[in-house]
């Protein structure tokens, strides 16, 4: 669980703001999220995956797990590295270990994220939560994906024995 917590405050830590000026005119819409692809691909190749390409037209990073048995199906896993148009330089997410069931202050920023506002949050008592300190976005919905994606394959590289 550790691993994975540190490669999610990693991903979410690196600026991938979307550019909405550039929406649907040039892909990506900021070279921060090139830069974020093109990290990603070198950790891929690190974990093991083959075949790692950026497709430069549509910035998208693909990469193969190669099968393991004859006939198998091929499966496919999809997520976003662009986040919304907010702000997201000197992101610094909050841990909040063993969460309580009480308001959630969020750094300095005046803002709290309160069961009463957020009953959903009582669902969480004991676990470990990860949130924004109020000031930028943290990106999460993205960099989650994201995470559980290459964690996933790191799994399955580590554990041949799955089939």
């Amino acid at each position: 669980m550790e691993k994975f917590l540190d490669r999610f405050l990693g991903y979410v830590k690196k600026n991938t703001r979307s550019d909405d000026t550039k929406a649907g005119v040039v892909i990506p819409s900021t070279p921060s999220q090139m830069e974020f692809l093109k990290d990603l691909g070198e950790e891929l190749k690190e974990i093991g995956l083959v075949d790692v390409k950026i497709n430069e037209k549509n910035a998208f990073l693909t990469a193969t797990l190669p099968a393991n048995v004859e006939d198998a199906p091929v499966i496919g896993f999809i997520a976003h590295v662009d986040t919304a148009d907010f702000n997201a330089e000197n992101i610094s997410p909050q841990i909040h270990e063993n969460y309580d069931g009480k308001d959630i202050v969020l750094g300095k920023s005046g803002f709290v994220l309160s069961p009463q506002e957020f009953p959903n949050l009582k669902n969480y008592i004991g676990q470990t939560l990860i949130t924004t300190d109020g000031t930028t976005l943290l990106g999460a919905d993205d960099k989650a994906g994201v995470c559980e994606i290459v964690s996933a394959m790191e799994y399955l590289i580590n554990n041949p024995q799955i089939k």
